[in-house]
């Protein structure tokens, strides 16, 4: 049974059946399952097995992107993301909707994750839970500009207010800009570490030459969408030193970079620059 009837799970996904054959039975939510133009016949296999998961197969890979199409779909003020190897334990999702019914203001909420059979702290879990934002008065939590896809509820209001993930920007470090966009629009990120999301990641066996040069370009282009002329600068420095195909990758985008470019409000610009230090 749902533990609230507010909250939607989405998952997206791409060859990875197995994986979903292990994380679906854990979700305590409804859920929407959007596959990226997967080979290995998870819709069907997932629809005969789970009948209750509504599965939307794209007839293309949009990466992160692929969540928009679930949460435009669902049918509850809230959303979960999660990954095909990842899940929310018993009462974060019902924990959730209560913290965004107690908070108008909340447009995001990212649990605490914990990795593997072992249940280890993700790095970026403990990084939150430092607090280096503080939090804002009459805030659940501690503020955040940053989060794992994986382990965030959002408000559904927000996320397609913002027009939720950039599909330009595929996968890898596309939370980075979302994130500053709903700060921008005003609304509250908070970590809430009663929230807890069990992730199982496999080692992938990926080209991790290639995934460097995707974040690479990813921050790239989030800088010159969203940062002021001196840190794209900067960030052009550091890419060139350190993936020189990031820059020509988003030199090939700059069109359309500079066409979408809308610098940040200087409150969110000044809080992304603190983190960054």
């Amino acid at each position: 049974m749902p533990e609230s009837s507010q909250v939607t799970v989405v998952v997206a996904t791409r060859d990875r059946r197995d994986r979903l054959f292990e994380t679906l039975p854990e979700h305590r939510a409804p859920v929407i399952l959007v596959d990226n133009a997967s080979t290995d016949g998870s819709p069907a296999a997932v629809t005969e097995a789970f009948p209750a998961v509504e599965v939307v197969p794209l007839g293309e890979n949009r990466g992160a992107a692929a969540r928009n199409e679930g949460v435009r779909r669902a049918g509850t003020p809230y959303v979960a993301f999660a990954d095909d190897d990842s899940y929310w334990t018993e009462g974060s999702l019902a924990r959730a909707a209560a913290l965004f019914d107690a908070h108008p203001r909340l447009g995001l909420v990212t649990a605490k994750v914990l990795v593997g059979p072992e249940a280890r702290l993700d790095p970026v879990s403990a990084a939150q839970a430092a607090a280096p934002l503080g939090a804002p008065a009459g805030a659940p939590g501690p503020a955040v500009l940053g989060f794992l896809s994986c382990a965030v509820v959002v408000r559904r209001e927000a996320f397609l207010e913002v027009g939720g993930f950039e599909p330009k920007l595929f996968v890898y470090g596309e939370e980075a800009l979302l994130a500053m966009d709903l700060t921008a629009a005003g609304w509250w990120l908070c970590y809430e570490p009663s929230l807890v999301v069990r992730h199982f990641p496999r080692p992938a066996g990926r080209d991790g030459t290639a995934r460097h040069r995707i974040e690479a370009r990813n921050r790239l282009l989030t800088a010159l969408l969203r940062r002021p002329p001196g840190v794209v600068a900067r960030t052009v420095a550091t890419t060139l030193r350190d993936s020189p195909p990031a820059v020509w990758d988003v030199a090939r985008s700059l069109p359309w970079a500079l066409r979408h470019r809308q610098p940040l409000p200087p409150a969110t610009e000044a809080a992304v620059a603190r983190l960054a230090g």
